[in-house]
This record gives structure tokens, C-alpha cells and sequence, in this order.
């Protein structure tokens, strides 16, 4: 996503080099008809995690941890019109410009540096309300920019330079009680919370997660999905449903005012698995 603000949304892909290498049909473009729609065309994995963890005894919430967090709540026993889901705030977006700023790291490794800091109350104050300010939205949160203006402040502040290590740990605090506010306000509280994306290998944020929300917590990987995965499986199913004439946005989601069909069609130049494609159903 090169550039995101509904009605417009600039997706870069280019599927025939894809289409000619593995020489098998692309399926790609997901987003451009729940744009055309009225929607946002995201969050976009919502029927996907209900396809992959929905589950009949236990209402199961999905939080994906990757530059941004989004979430999906799959009620126990419920189709997909029952779905909630939305994106909530920047997130290794945080916790990454952290680490290049105040670690000199690209990324804090496990959260290594999280887990020896300590939580600073008043950089606390200060992320958690920008990260509420941008959650307010549920959809298109902008660039992520903004949410990391509060490193400027502490780094700057009258105390002279502030322990990276703490305002690692105080990110991943922040950002724990954001996504366990969201949580806990929804109307069927989850029993447990699945993390996936790059963020849940963070066991900093991890922690902080599970000290914040009243519901068991870990990973995709116990679903037998590897954290890393699970946006790549979830690609497949969607492509899949697009195939299959299956509408991949929800109204209540996205905003798109009908669920549309979605994708856009690359064959293969050769003809080789080629899917018969028709229009008349």
C-alpha cells in the first residue's frame, strides 16, 4: 500500500511477472471494489479468521500485531454477519521507531529490551492518549507518523535523555492496555485472544497484553498457524472465496454500503491452471 485515504487507495503490485514465473494464474487487487463501494477497503482478514479460528464454544478474538494492529472478534457459534473487527493504532510502528531511536537496533529482538526496562508513568500518559486518539477511528488510520511524536518529547525532556530500555517497555505497556481497552468493550468479551504478526514475537507486548485483558492469550501457533503466517494463509482464503464468487468484505466492517465481488484476474500466458471464470451467478 504505496498510499491509503478512501475513496483512494494506491495498491502496488504488478501479477504478470508473477503470473509468468510460476506460470500459473494471479488473483490480486482485493481492495479497489469495497473502495468502489463506499468501504475502506480494510480491514480486509476479517472472514478469513472467521474461515480459520472461528469456533462454536468460545468467543475468540484475533489481534494482528504488524506495523499496524487490527483486530477481529468471532463471536462463539456466530456466522460471519456477526463479526466484529477494525483496525485499532500503529503498532511495530511504535515500538520499531523505539528501537531505532532510543536502541540504535532495528527492532527489539524478542523484546529484550522491553522486558529489562521499566514502565515511565508519564510517557505512559502520554502514548497511551495519542494511541486512543488514533484508535477512535476504526478504519484508515493514517500514516502512523503522528503516534511517535511522544518519543520526541521524553527524549527531549527536562530529565535530560530517558532509558531506551524504558520507553521500550512503557510502548509495549501502552500499546497492551489500547488493545485490551478495545477488547473489553465489545459487547461479547473474548474468551481467548490469538496474536499474530510480527509484534506477538515481542514478548514485552506480549505480557502486557495478557496483564491487561481478562482472557487467555497466545499465539496463532497454537492454532497450528505460525504467527508469521497467518496474513499469507489468509491471502489464500480470500483468493480462494474471490474465485468462488464469495463476497470478502462485510458492510459492518469495511463501511461498504453492499459487500461487493472482489479481485482482479491474471491467467497464466501459457494457459496452465487456468480457472474458468464466470459472470452469470
Amino acid at each position: 500500500t504505496v498510499f491509503h485515504q478512501p475513496s483512494l487507495s494506491w495498491q502496488l503490485f504488478a501479477p504478470a511477472p508473477l503470473a509468468a514465473a510460476l506460470n500459473t494464474p494471479v488473483l490480486f487487487d482485493l481492495r479497489s471494489a469495497d473502495l468502489a463501494a463506499g468501504g475502506h477497503g480494510a480491514p480486509i482478514t476479517p472472514l478469513a479468521d472467521w474461515v480459520a479460528f472461528g469456533d462454536s464454544s468460545q468467543t475468540v478474538a484475533v489481534v494482528n500485531v504488524g506495523g499496524f494492529i487490527n483486530y477481529t472478534l468471532l463471536p462463539a457459534g456466530a456466522g460471519p454477519e456477526a463479526i466484529v473487527a477494525g483496525d485499532l493504532c500503529a503498532g511495530n510502528h511504535v515500538l520499531d521507531t523505539v528501537a531505532r531511536r532510543a536502541l540504535n537496533q532495528p527492532f527489539d529482538r524478542g523484546g529484550a529490551a522491553a522486558l529489562s526496562g521499566h514502565v515511565l508513568d508519564d510517557a505512559l500518559d502520554d502514548v497511551r492518549g495519542v494511541l486512543a486518539a488514533q484508535s477512535a477511528s476504526r478504519r484508515s488510520l493514517g500514516t502512523g507518523d503522528e503516534v511517535t511524536s511522544w518519543l520526541g518529547r521524553r527524549r527531549a525532556g527536562p530529565g535530560g535523555l530517558v532509558s531506551g530500555a524504558d520507553l521500550a517497555a512503557t510502548a509495549c505497556e501502552a500499546l497492551g492496555q489500547t488493545i485490551a481497552k478495545v477488547l473489553m468493550r465489545q459487547k461479547g468479551l473474548p474468551d481467548v485472544v490469538l496474536l499474530a504478526g510480527g509484534g506477538a514475537l515481542n514478548q514485552a507486548l506480549v505480557a502486557a497484553i495478557g496483564a491487561n485483558v481478562s482472557a487467555k492469550v497466545q499465539t496463532t501457533a497454537a492454532e497450528g498457524v505460525p504467527v508469521e503466517a497467518r496474513e499469507a494463509m489468509h491471502m489464500a482464503i480470500l483468493g480462494g472465496l474471490c474465485l468462488d464468487r464469495v463476497p470478502i468484505t462485510l458492510p459492518g466492517v469495511t463501511g461498504c454500503t453492499v459487500a461487493p465481488l472482489s479481485g482482479t484476474f491474471c491467467p497464466a500466458p501459457g494457459g496452465s491452471g487456468s480457472v474458468r471464470w464466470t459472470y452469470d451467478q
